[in-house]
């Protein structure tokens, strides 16, 4: 399969007031992602309180994302839900819609202890769709799946055809990079961390990443790439080491689902509240985020509409 090159942006639900999706924004918040430099869009994941949608809202989604997308821009749905049955059929409506690629994180209930557990699950899912790739969301923080991921290729290799590759959200450079690696590199690796962009770029030699700060700050992340490219390590290192402040202010505001949505608000794209059980920021707390990025200068480097 070929692998992905470039950033791929986890893009929040907006939604209405009323607490209603926002389907109309979309085609609008797509060409914004276009013009910064994103990739495509990987919808309905964490950044996009996917947990929290009804199955019918999250293909509703898929469906406006499809729709709406750029030229050259791919869209890959993420069908992870705690009913294997429920991701099955969202991997087969994504196929059904013209989506781009699949792909599913483990579940937070019940807990996936076992890599054959974990394969079990992904098989279910991936034969919903089997002419698309499917990459598997490593993020254990939020899942409380730590397993080895090298472990996860070598069983998953045969055995699930359609197995693309998997978006690595966790802090292990190391790891990473060895997953990268596994039968000269057979695997796509999706870098999934903006605050490490540079140093996977260095060592795990990655082509491709995943990222919810992107939403934002997607021409500094983009930068990172582009520097590292054309050999300017120094410029490379100051976009890197702006993109790790901004992360440190929204860190403050109960990170980027609740912190970073709010952002876009900021920047002139209100994409709405958060969904319960997520608290959203005060109006308060929203000067004081739009004051803390003022002071790192992020307004004059920030997404362009």
């Amino acid at each position: 399969m070929e692998k992905i090159k470039g950033l791929i942006d986890a893009p929040f639900t907006p939604f209405l007031e009323n607490g209603e999706v926002n389907y109309d924004i979309i085609p609008q918040y797509a060409k914004m992602l276009k013009k910064n430099g994103l990739k495509g869009a990987f919808v309905n994941g964490s950044s996009g309180e996917g947990y929290m949608l009804t199955t019918d809202e999250r293909k509703k989604l898929a469906e406006a994302w499809v729709k709406a997308k750029p030229e050259d821009f791919m869209i890959i749905v993420h069908v992870g839900s705690c009913c294997a049955k429920d991701s099955k059929e969202l991997a087969r409506h994504a196929a059904e819609i013209g989506a781009d690629a699949i792909g599913a994180m483990a579940p937070p209930f019940p807990k996936i202890n076992r890599i054959e557990e974990l394969v079990k699950y992904i098989e279910i899912i991936a034969s919903g769709a089997p002419e698309l790739p499917f990459y598997y969301y490593h993020i254990p923080a939020f899942n409380g799946a730590y397993l080895p991921m090298v472990k996860l290729l070598e069983a998953v290799d045969g055995r699930v055809p359609n197995f693309a590759g998997i978006k690595y959200t966790f802090e292990s450079i190391y790891e990473y990079n060895q997953c990268r690696l596994y039968k000269n590199g057979k695997y796509d690796m999706l870098h999934g961390q903006d605050e490490t962009i540079l140093p996977s770029l260095a060592m795990g030699g990655a082509q491709g990443g995943i990222g919810g700060t992107t939403n934002y700050n997607g021409r500094e992340l983009v930068a990172i790439i582009e520097d590292w490219n054309r050999g300017d390590i120094e410029a490379a290192r100051e976009h890197q080491n702006f993109s790790q402040e901004v992360i440190n202010v929204i860190v403050k505001y109960r990170g980027n689902i609740v912190g970073g949505k709010r952002i876009m608000k900021l920047i002139g794209l209100d994409l709405g509240k958060n969904r319960v059980p997520f608290q959203n920021l005060t109006d308060k707390e929203e000067q004081e985020l739009k004051a803390d990025l003022e002071a790192i200068g992020f307004f004059s480097r920030c997404n362009l509409l």
